[in-house]
């Protein structure tokens, strides 16, 4: 259950770079506030509806490569992690750094996610995402281990140009 909730929620995040409780990555910050959850932290940037009208939700570049999380010179993966794709706006900056420093957000204004890609990872932690158009983006996910526990958020910046494929290790 657990993974199931991190997996969307990360998504979610990403998304207009907001950690998901759906992507499983962190608590739900649907269902808390600030006072209730002192790891939410309040959006500052607002979702520009200009800036995201001048990107593509849409194109032909590929991102792909293995998520995997290092442990005790162990590398960890699981199949069915989420991996997410996002464009690297400044409202994405502000989740994104968030992510990085153990925080959630509140949650992403939903025009924000039709511009946000994912796809699953396999057996071994690969993963391929398609139809991504041309431009700068944040590509990260989090490794369920074997205690339970959500790895540290993984988070990568890639610029991608129309029909190009990226091959990235996801890992931490």
């Amino acid at each position: 259950m657990r993974k199931i909730l991190a997996l969307p929620l990360f998504a979610v995040m990403l998304s207009g770079c907001q950690m998901m409780s759906e992507s499983g990555i962190l608590p739900d910050s649907t269902t808390s506030t600030p006072s209730q959850n002192p790891n939410l932290v309040k959006r500052t940037v607002p979702f520009s509806a200009d800036e995201y009208a001048r990107l593509e939700k849409t194109g032909t570049g590929t991102i792909k490569g293995q998520l995997y999380y290092s442990r005790n010179g162990q590398k960890i993966t699981n199949e069915g992690e989420t991996v997410s794709v996002a464009p690297a706006t400044a409202y994405a900056a502000e989740a994104a750094d968030a992510a990085l420093a153990g925080k959630q957000i509140e949650p992403a204004d939903p025009r924000a996610r039709e511009y946000t890609h994912t796809a699953r990872t396999d057996s071994t932690g690969h993963f391929t995402v398609t139809g991504i158009p041309a431009g700068v983006f944040y590509v990260g996910s989090a490794v369920h281990l074997p205690d339970g526990t959500l790895s540290p958020f993984i988070l990568k910046q890639v610029r991608l140009s129309e029909g190009q494929t990226k091959t990235i290790d996801l890992s931490r």
